[in-house]
């Protein structure tokens, strides 16, 4: 029978050809299967796995040398406050979006106490419209994705999380809305991998091609959805739009092509990169 930190130390070594975080992978996939936070497997070394546990655990490192993300092999994420269950039909959600929550929360404080539309454009797992509904109860949330798997998926993280305040759609963008939808924030975090660059992407083995592929030059469905964005905003509204890291001046062009009077800002991420277009409209 194998201690944690033998089982640890097998699975680095098994894991160190195909991976740069070996050792961290390692103590995810452990603490998953043994239901301990990471911290605990530190002082814990010497405690003995389970034949079921150390079974389990090795079955998950053979799928991790395979590149399987671990977010797929423990079927949650965290994201912001929360931990969300994601699956291969929706992108495993990424840090950098946190950046659109932020300026989500920083425009919708100073209207605390309106009744505010909320509408989370290629929603997914869920993360956008969840964070969005449970920072703001008052707002109304709409969550919107072409994928019926990815809806099932966004509508099970607002259960477990308690967002009652969401209203899920499936469709094609805004076009599945009432001609006569009114909305003071569009979010939307769409594809924009260039295809041609979806070849090379190790990612697309794994997460959908549905929520990846922004076609050539990467910023189709963002430029569909700019078009489609003045039938429902308010005026005075904002759109939020998740980019590419090199597609700050395109898409600034495009949003201001649609919304000529609007104040249009391209923000960086921590790295520096284009991460968020933002269009006060």
């Amino acid at each position: 029978m194998s201690t944690i930190g033998e089982a640890l130390a097998s699975a680095r070594q098994r894991l160190t050809p195909t991976s740069d975080t070996a050792l961290l992978d390692a103590r995810l996939l452990l603490s998953f299967v043994i239901d301990q936070p990471t911290t605990w497997l530190y002082a814990h070394s010497d405690s003995p796995l389970t034949s079921e546990q150390a079974e389990k655990f090795t079955h998950l490192i053979e799928q991790r040398t395979t590149g399987m993300p671990i977010a797929y092999l423990t079927g949650t994420r965290g994201f912001y406050h929360w931990d969300f269950v994601v699956a291969p039909d929706v992108l495993i959600p990424r840090p950098e979006t946190e950046h659109l929550i932020e300026a989500a929360q920083t425009w919708l404080k100073n209207r605390q106490g309106e009744k505010l539309n909320i509408v989370d454009v290629g929603t997914g797992s869920g993360i956008i419209a969840v964070s969005l509904a449970l920072l703001f109860p008052q707002a109304s949330v709409t969550a919107i994705d072409v994928s019926p798997a990815a809806l099932e998926i966004a509508k099970l993280n607002a259960s477990r999380l308690g967002a009652g305040n969401i209203e899920f759609r499936q469709g094609n963008l805004l076009s599945n809305l009432p001609s006569d939808f009114r909305v003071d924030l569009i979010a939307a975090n769409l594809p924009y991998i260039d295809h041609d660059e979806m070849l090379t992407l190790e990612v697309a083995k794994w997460e959908p091609h549905l929520a990846l592929d922004g076609g050539i030059g990467g910023l189709d469905l963002i430029r569909d959805l700019l078009h489609q964005a003045p039938v429902h905003l308010k005026p005075g509204g904002l759109i939020l739009l998740e980019i590419g890291a090199d597609q700050g001046e395109a898409a600034r062009q495009l949003a201001l092509g649609v919304f000529p009077n609007a104040t249009v800002e391209v923000k960086q991420d921590l790295a520096g990169l284009d991460r968020l277009v933002i269009i006060q409209c």
